[in-house]
């Protein structure tokens, strides 16, 4: 049996498969609140064939967001619009949802990434950013604002919040962001963290709100259900966060509890060189899962299914999390189902359409007319 088909049990969920879509911002709600464009969107994905459909990055504050035009659960409005889109995918998907919890700290108020994707000043209707310190993401921008103890425990409790939210809609995963520079890895990395109180300097410093926002939001979600985390790896700039870090926070994860660790990279420096290629941040997932005994997701130009099942076969991770792949096809779990002689689950509204020569691809179907 393929590797990639196999389920993996994460709390009390079990997933049918090791492939997951990845929190892909849409750029589309209005004041965090999600709409039409999401109601498509999520119903489309949930019927990847991937067991596990995880929404975009979804604000803990307004002031969280990277852009206007980011998913937030922090109101009630926000809250509200996504229940009848879950209640819709719950009718014809079996695909569990998960919810990227997440606060952008510093690279909050940005332009639409078609609009430029730029720092948006205070004055041309941008807001001031939060940061562990005030220094500018880039050379030229406007600083944030330094946290002080209030905020830093009004932003804890915002993730609580969002958690219990999520808790009441079903959400059946949840992954804090601690990646791509946003403000949990803003914690993390000495490029942006230049705090000297204890949230600053020694590693085990520069983990400590990190870690207490996870705790926080564990302690919040129910007890069967998994909560994992996004890393970035590594800064891929001199003196920045790096692989051995990552790995001693994923230790300290460990012992709180963490379900998984989504190994990516990068996000908190213009000066970073990244070397793109299929599968280039593989290397983090595995060395993450040998050095802690985790489960990790694998994420990165992953689009090929006998790459992704030699991924999760050879053991280098547990899971596989698509985001462009998915996009450019949104069948992807099914032509992998069919390529590595899987199965995946679909509606009976879809059944004619498996392939004359694979009709075991959507399992035990029957289809009758007069």
């Amino acid at each position: 049996m393929s590797a990639l088909f196999n389920p993996i049990k994460l709390r009390g969920l079990t997933l049918n498969n090791r492939i997951v879509v990845s929190p892909m911002c849409q750029y589309s709600a209005e004041d965090g609140v999600a709409t039409d464009w999401h109601f498509t969107h999520i119903n489309n994905l949930s019927l990847s064939g991937a067991a596990m459909f995880c929404i975009e990055a979804t604000h803990v504050e307004a002031i969280g967001r990277i852009t206007a035009g980011c998913l937030g659960l922090y109101s009630d409005a926000c809250e509200a619009a996504l229940r009848p889109i879950l209640n819709s995918v719950r009718k014809y998907s079996s695909a569990a949802i998960g919810m990227q919890l997440a606060h952008a700290g510093r690279k909050a108020s940005s332009a639409r990434p078609w609009e430029g994707g730029q720092l948006i000043p205070v004055e041309h209707g941008g807001w001031q950013t939060v940061a562990p310190s005030a220094v500018p993401h880039k050379e030229g921008e406007a600083a944030p604002l330094a946290l002080d103890a209030a905020g830093l425990k009004r932003i804890r409790e915002a993730f609580v919040d969002c958690t219990k939210r999520a808790a009441r809609l079903g959400i059946d995963a949840i992954e804090v962001h601690g990646a791509h520079g946003y403000l949990l890895h803003q914690f993390l990395s000495p490029i942006s963290n230049k705090r000297t109180d204890e949230y600053g300097g020694s590693l085990a410093n520069r983990m400590r709100f990190p870690l207490e926002v996870f705790d926080a939001v564990r302690a919040a979600f129910p007890a069967d259900k998994p909560v994992g985390m996004r890393v970035s790896s590594t800064d891929w700039v001199e003196g920045g966060w790096d692989l051995a870090q990552t790995i001693e926070f994923a230790r300290a994860l460990k012992a709180r509890g963490v379900d998984w660790i989504d190994a990516s990279s990068g996000g908190v420096s213009p000066l970073q060189k990244i070397p793109l290629g299929p599968g280039y941040q593989v290397q983090f997932a595995d060395s993450i899962k040998r050095e802690t005994g985790l489960p990790t997701i694998a994420v990165g130009l992953i689009s090929d299914a006998k790459h992704a099942e030699e991924i999760v076969a050879s053991g280098k991770a547990d899971m596989v999390a698509l985001a462009r792949g998915m996009l450019y096809d949104p069948r992807w779990g099914w032509h992998a189902a069919a390529e590595l002689g899987g199965v995946v689950e679909v509606p009976p509204q879809y059944w004619r359409s498996q392939p004359q020569a694979q009709k075991a691809l959507f399992g035990k179907t029957t289809f009758g007319a007069r």
